[in-house]
């Protein structure tokens, strides 16, 4: 944008409309949602923006582009009405308990009654997670039901094979100096890595130093849950939890070169169970194509291992990505568990999961994981063992269920084997 100053010059600024009163604070990590204060991230009334980027992640490029052809309104606010989450979560102790939570807003689904006041007085303050319930139809597990392994209740498995759930969409909102704490590095490292590879995107974030929090323009979660939501903090029951990463081929339209969507299947398959023996159960579903590298990445990664002399193998499968990638992996699951502090978590029994690096990151942030839940031998297809074989060699998983002696005391204690079904 350009403009001009008092003393008449051409001034460029990235920053229109933003004088006169400054904005609401956000006081990270308080106690209550009106000490925290609102993410306001909308645009129509730039001077009471308090954040950095723009509300939906890479939606937002959409957004703008139905404002360039005039189909939206660039000054429109939703209609809230009726939009209230069909469960209530919060607040838990996680929320307010300093850098447990850097990467959501906890209080994100409860703008609504959190910050009447504010919007009443003119804020546009947006949801950035919504709560609705859904049926989920997944074919393998009908075909299960069909073969009698596994049994209708009429609450969370229908006779009709439909599974009744309640999902949560979460957006992103990183507090910038705990995300920088949580990597282990500077926040001015932070913003100066975040400003320079994203093209000078987003000039703020070495501008305004004053403000802390941080739309990033990505992906966010989806989380399903399984049974009673109380049943997921209540100690006396059984937790089951899947933390899967995006991989579109297989979840979708189930590609054999990964162990994606069987894994995922088997997960949702011990939710269910724990959650009709009383439990819950919760699949985190986070956005993090190709581990974080992208769909264009991993397909040219396809090729390179296919092609190379000698063919697909695994003491190459991760030499072949750092080719291409220049890096083997940046999901950073450092920040992963934040949706789980959101849910009120600290105890999982069956940790549908065999990756260290999940459970590391997990057991760092206090969440104690009774059991590791691996993935049964004859859900693994052919094409998929170059796969496990790497992964087993490069330490990204431990084989098989792997508690320790208390930890297993604890889960047979609790009815239990060591295979994430009931004894």
């Amino acid at each position: 944008m350009r403009g001009t100053n008092r003393q008449g010059h051409i001034v460029l600024t990235s920053h229109p409309g933003q004088r006169g009163p400054k904005p609401l604070a956000i006081d990270w990590g308080a106690a209550t949602a009106a000490e925290r204060g609102p993410v306001i991230g909308s645009l129509g009334t730039p001077a009471k923006r308090n954040v950095i980027g723009a509300h939906s992640g890479s939606y937002a490029l959409y957004r703008a582009l139905a404002i360039a052809s005039g189909s939206l309104s660039p000054v429109h606010r939703p209609d809230l009405s009726n939009t209230a989450p069909s469960e209530a979560f919060g607040p838990f102790p996680q929320w307010s308990e300093p850098d447990k939570i850097v990467s959501l807003d906890p209080w994100g689904h409860m703008v609504g009654e959190a910050f009447a006041g504010q919007i009443a007085e003119g804020y546009d303050i947006r949801p950035t997670i919504a709560v609705t319930r859904a049926r989920l139809t997944v074919p393998e597990l009908k075909e299960r039901l069909r073969e009698g392994k596994l049994s209708v209740d009429g609450r969370i498995l229908l006779p009709s094979g439909e599974i009744n759930v309640t999902k949560v969409a979460v957006e992103p909102v990183w507090h910038l100096p705990g995300v920088a704490r949580r990597c282990g590095i500077e926040e001015n490292q932070l913003r100066r890595a975040l400003f320079e590879h994203t093209g000078g995107m987003f000039p703020e974030l070495v501008t305004r130093p004053d403000l802390e929090v941080f739309l990033p323009p990505i992906g966010g979660h989806t989380v399903y849950i399984f049974g009673d939501v109380a049943a997921v903090t209540d100690p006396a029951r059984p937790l089951a939890c899947r933390v899967h990463d995006e991989c579109n081929g297989s979840d979708v339209f189930g590609s054999d070169i990964c162990t994606c969507r069987p894994y995922l299947i088997h997960g949702i398959e011990v939710c269910m169970r724990t959650a009709q023996e009383g439990g819950a159960g919760v699949i985190v579903y986070n956005r993090k194509e190709g581990r974080g590298l992208g769909e264009v990445t991993k397909f040219l990664v396809y090729n390179a291992r296919k092609r190379q002399e000698g063919g697909d193998r695994a003491a190459t499968y991760f030499a072949r990505t750092e080719c291409v990638a220049g890096v083997q992996d940046v999901r950073f699951q450092e920040l992963m568990p934040d949706v789980l502090h959101w849910l009120g978590i600290t105890r999982i029994d069956r940790m549908v999961s065999m990756s260290d690096m999940k459970f590391n990151a997990l057991d760092r942030q206090g969440i104690t994981m009774v059991e590791r839940v691996p993935i049964p031998d004859d859900l693994i297809p052919a094409d998929a063992r170059v796969e496990m074989d790497a992964k087993m060699a490069a330490g990204y998983y431990t084989p098989g269920p792997v508690p320790d002696e208390e930890r297993l005391a604890r889960a047979q204690g609790r009815g239990l084997d060591g295979y994430g079904t009931a004894s």
